[in-house]
């Protein structure tokens, strides 16, 4: 199965998987070490496979995940996650479904290693879930 994305397609699918990590781990940054949650979570993500492991992998410049607040880089990302859903959705529901899966995997493996989520790692949790599902 191929995807036919754009450039800003692509970078959009980054933006979105990376950008829940770095959402996750600037969310909780008290509750665990914030760049042992984003190399946990970027490593998962490194393992995605099909069209949507290669665009992952694809390191390309573009990907901005900056912000002064955690509000901020939530205003980036979770808009972000919503609209990769709808445009893997237009072309692949199995693709869509990897994408999320991916994503999914990714947060989870930059929190386990903590134990029991906080309440601020659980409600991030949540509104990652909630912008993929919102299509």
């Amino acid at each position: 199965m191929s995807l036919t994305l754009t450039d800003q397609d692509k970078l959009t699918l980054r933006t979105a998987a990376y950008g829940a990590v770095s959402l996750l781990a600037a969310a909780d940054a008290a509750g665990g070490s914030p760049h042992r949650i984003a190399t946990d979570g970027s490593i998962a993500l490194a393992s995605a496979t099909g069209p949507i492991g290669h665009v992952l992998a694809d390191r390309t410049k573009g990907v901005h995940l900056d912000g002064k607040s955690v509000a901020q880089l939530a205003d980036h990302v979770l808009p972000a996650l919503t609209v990769a859903m709808g445009l893997l959705r237009k072309q692949s529901l199995a693709e869509a479904d990897n994408f999320r899966s991916t994503v999914i995997l990714a947060i989870g493996a930059a929190t386990t290693r903590y134990g029991e989520p906080s309440p601020s790692r659980a409600e991030m949790t949540r509104k990652i879930i909630a912008a993929l599902d919102a299509v």
